[in-house]
């Protein structure tokens, strides 16, 4: 698993040693802080563990950049709570949400795959009625995966198929239903509203569904993704997130900022357009990889 990880980000650690093998003077916690800021943990984070790693440098001057790194991973794991497995009761159902070029529709196909391959009953709901294409990509992955899609025709009420999708599900005793939705701007009421009554129909069918809802967000827009998730939790409870497209290019920390600001899980992170290309997240694996 670390090596799906590695691949996804850009260490920190040549740059952290690289800056206390330099001059040993009142710029370099400024420098420090730098980095772990334009690595996304955040202005609030990244001022903590700066002060906690100069306090630490004060004390022990002769500390060598392995001892502070360790130190720096020991601090970052802390935010983490401990990981907890997501129970899953049959039928479970998910919810996917996410604004638009988050990556929502694939990690929709992702997840079936994943669940396929644990020999789960995999039902996929093309609920984003508002875009044919969106609707014929969850086809195509559907095919390919060789799991069950229910779709409805374009530009017809999402909730109406939502509604029909879980009375479906329910007869054909899925183990698993992956529901899309619309990718919406989180600053748009009347969409969001649109989720929320979504919830609800869900609740309709099976009064604890959504077993989950996972907010998918795209980690090179950095900060901007705690906006989203805020928004979205506002109208439709998130119990967890996916981060994509947290290649080499991608600024890593974002994980560690959701954490420390909204406390929802990361459930699975991902990168690439293979079905395979996503794996529960792993907080430790995680920190090794970026530090």
């Amino acid at each position: 698993m670390f090596g799906f990880f590695k691949k996804l980000l850009s260490p920190l650690s040549k740059k952290i040693r690289s800056l206390f093998a330099g001059p040993q003077n009142t710029e370099l916690f400024e420098r420090l802080e730098q980095i772990f800021y334009e690595a996304d943990l955040g202005a609030a984070l990244s001022l903590e563990l700066v002060n906690k790693v100069r306090a630490l440098y004060q004390k022990n001057p002769t500390l060598s950049p392995d001892d502070l790194l360790a130190f720096v991973k020991t601090e970052l794991l802390q935010t983490f709570p401990p990981q907890q497995p997501t129970p899953v009761t049959f039928p479970h159902i998910i919810l996917i949400v996410g604004v638009n070029g988050s990556g929502k529709t694939t990690t929709l196909a992702k997840l079936a795959s994943y669940y396929t391959r644990q020999k789960k009953k995999v039902l996929i709901v093309a609920g984003d009625t508002f875009r044919a294409a969106a609707i014929e990509q969850l086809e195509t992955w559907a095919h390919k995966i060789g799991v069950e899609i229910l779709k409805a025709t374009p530009n017809s009420d999402p909730s109406g198929i939502v509604f029909d999708a879980l009375a479906a599900a329910k007869a054909r005793h899925i183990d698993i239903t992956l529901i899309d939705t619309a990718g919406r701007l989180h600053n748009k009421t009347d969409l969001m509203q649109e989720l929320a009554k979504m919830r609800k129909v869900c609740q309709k069918q099976i009064p604890d569904a959504p077993n989950e809802t996972l907010l998918i967000l795209d980690a090179t827009v950095g900060q901007n993704a705690l906006d989203q998730a805020l928004s979205f939790h506002t109208f439709t409870p998130i119990t967890g997130i996916v981060l994509t497209k947290l290649d080499g290019s991608a600024k890593g920390g974002i994980a560690l900022a959701i954490q420390r600001q909204l406390g929802i899980p990361i459930r699975w992170i991902g990168t690439g357009e293979g079905a395979e290309d996503l794996a529960p997240f792993d907080a430790q694996e995680y920190i090794d990889a970026l530090i």
